[in-house]
């Protein structure tokens, strides 16, 4: 089986371009710790991220990442807290397995992603990396190209855990 083969096909185009950007593209510029390969996926303008710090309670939600370049910054700080991580097994590989995007709602130009994220990844240490959350993801199509305009991230999986 081929583990980062998109489950949509070209055939739904919506969905198959979503799944590309927020899965295959962002995996990807992720390991390389490369901004360049994502940062044209963003409403830059407009986008904002809110931070739900792995709880439950939506009140304990917050407005952390309030302009793209915030977002930005702690995006590489953890792509470059992940590559200086020893890892036992192929990451990008794991990554993927652990990657779960196939809820997606399109209306028109505007959709609702839901990633999630359950697995663990095993270090060279012999401990894991447990990776157990998700993120809604909020896009616009703009001239013809899906983009983010924001998200909701790093809330339990599932909910109400």
């Amino acid at each position: 089986m081929t583990f980062d083969k998109n489950p949509f096909p070209s055939g739904d185009a919506d969905r198959h371009a979503l799944w590309e950007m927020l899965v295959r593209r962002d995996i990807d510029a992720f390991i390389g710790q490369d901004w360049s390969m994502v940062e044209d996926d963003f409403i830059a303008e407009s986008f904002f991220g809110m931070h739900a710090h792995f709880l439950a309670n939506a009140d304990a939600w917050r407005l952390q990442f309030p302009r793209l370049e915030i977002y930005r910054d702690e995006w590489l700080r953890q792509a470059r807290e992940t590559a200086a991580t020893k890892f036992a097994e192929p990451l990008r590989e794991a990554i993927f397995r652990v990657t779960n995007l196939r809820d997606i709602d399109v209306d028109g130009d505007r959709a609702v992603l839901h990633k999630k994220f359950d697995g663990s990844i095993a270090k060279a240490d012999g401990s894991v990396d447990r990776l157990k959350w998700q993120t809604l993801y909020f896009c616009r199509k703009v001239a013809g190209s899906w983009k983010i305009a924001g998200f909701v991230g790093y809330m339990p999986y599932p909910l109400g855990a």
